[in-house]
């Protein structure tokens, strides 16, 4: 019989996409633009689950921009599933990080810029 302790697989680093909005107005935006970026999120999220690469983590505003964080096992099939949702935006100027593992120091990224 075999111990199912040493026999689980070994659970692979998660990467990220972090892409990042300037918004006109004030601190958090205006409310136009709130709704095009939950709109773009839900799409991406959307297309994100269909391809089966991990999933939209949820958005941050603040200090005139936002954050769009996503999460999975490849940052590269994460960002081909969400780039058309992220490009479809049209606050600029705007990037896109690829992290390539956990948050470190000397973990891997790719910056594109939107």
């Amino acid at each position: 019989m075999q111990n199912a302790l040493f026999d689980l697989p070994e659970t692979p680093p998660e990467h990220a996409v972090i892409a990042r909005f300037h918004l006109g107005g004030d601190d958090l935006g205006e409310p136009d633009q709130w709704s095009l970026v939950f709109a773009a999120e839900r799409s991406a999220g959307a297309a994100v689950r269909a391809a089966g690469v991990g999933e939209v983590d949820g958005n941050e505003f603040g200090g005139g921009e936002v954050v769009i964080f996503a999460h999975g096992p490849d940052a590269k099939a994460l960002y081909r599933a969400m780039e058309p949702h992220l490009r479809a935006l049209p606050f600029r100027p705007a990037h896109v990080v690829l992290r390539y593992g956990e948050p470190a120091d000397d973990v891997s990224s790719e910056r594109i810029e939107l």
